[in-house]
């Protein structure tokens, strides 16, 4: 998207270019499973991009002074995106209890 904007708007494709690679950038410690703080991280970054489009599409929105389309294929991608944020909190929540079990089963260990 950031080379066919370029032209038409600068703004825009520095956008669509930084917010892309940052989920790439996020994307490969989360599939690495390098920590819990990676998938923060993708989910707080997500948010803000989904927060982003939202304010975007409205009227009289402070970024752009106009509301934007909304076409099939942007709310497609928004859709994915909240999956991703949901998908990505119930990993969170699933390591918490793994980590929770792990832990009392250690202390268990310990006082037996």
């Amino acid at each position: 998207m950031a080379p066919n904007m370029l032209n038409f708007n600068p703004n825009g494709a520095i956008l669509f270019f930084v917010g892309g690679a940052a989920q790439l950038f996020w994307a490969v410690p989360m599939a690495r499973r390098w920590g819990r703080a990676w998938y923060a991280v993708g989910i707080a970054g997500t948010a803000v991009l989904v927060a982003l489009w939202v304010i975007t599409r409205m009227p009289g929105n402070p970024v752009t002074g106009r509301g934007g389309p909304v076409n099939e294929m942007g709310l497609a991608v928004e859709l994915l995106q909240a999956a991703f944020i949901g998908l990505a909190a119930a990993v969170l929540a699933m390591e918490s209890r793994a980590m929770m079990r792990a832990d009392r089963a250690a202390a268990q260990d310990a006082g037996a």
